[in-house]
């Protein structure tokens, strides 16, 4: 269910890590518990992020939840795809439903994510 080649963080993004760019999105697990997503508010390209702060919102029928960076860099590319459908976030969370990606300014922050293993680990204890 959650991807081996994935990184995952406690706010239940994921990330695949493709050089010195983080492509971000949310898990399967954050997408199910939000229900149908209706609305996705991303950030500009050439924006900055800061490990741990928020980069958009995702807005289901259920609630509004702020999405996270899990490193610092500068956003490359933002999914404007998802604009127009939302709902791909629900249907390819790990595929057509990413929303950024980032170019790493020190990719070992990434160091600290959660494998596959641990997240899954993480999402049954809050089941």
């Amino acid at each position: 269910m959650y991807p081996s080649d994935l990184k995952y963080d406690k706010e239940h993004e994921w990330v695949r890590v493709e050089g010195d760019v983080a492509v971000i999105g949310i898990s399967h697990f954050a997408q199910n518990q939000l229900g149908e997503v209706v609305y996705v508010d991303l950030p500009s390209e050439g924006d900055s992020v800061n490990a741990g702060e928020a980069f958009g919102e995702i807005e289901s029928v259920k609630s509004v939840s702020e999405l996270y960076t899990p490193a610092d860099g500068e956003i490359i590319k933002v999914n404007s795809a998802l604009a127009d459908s939302p709902e791909t976030v629900n249907e390819d969370p790990y595929g057509d439903g990413w929303m950024i990606k980032i170019k790493l300014a020190d990719p070992s922050q990434l160091d600290g994510l959660l494998s596959a293993e641990e997240y899954e680990a993480f999402v049954s204890e809050e089941a």
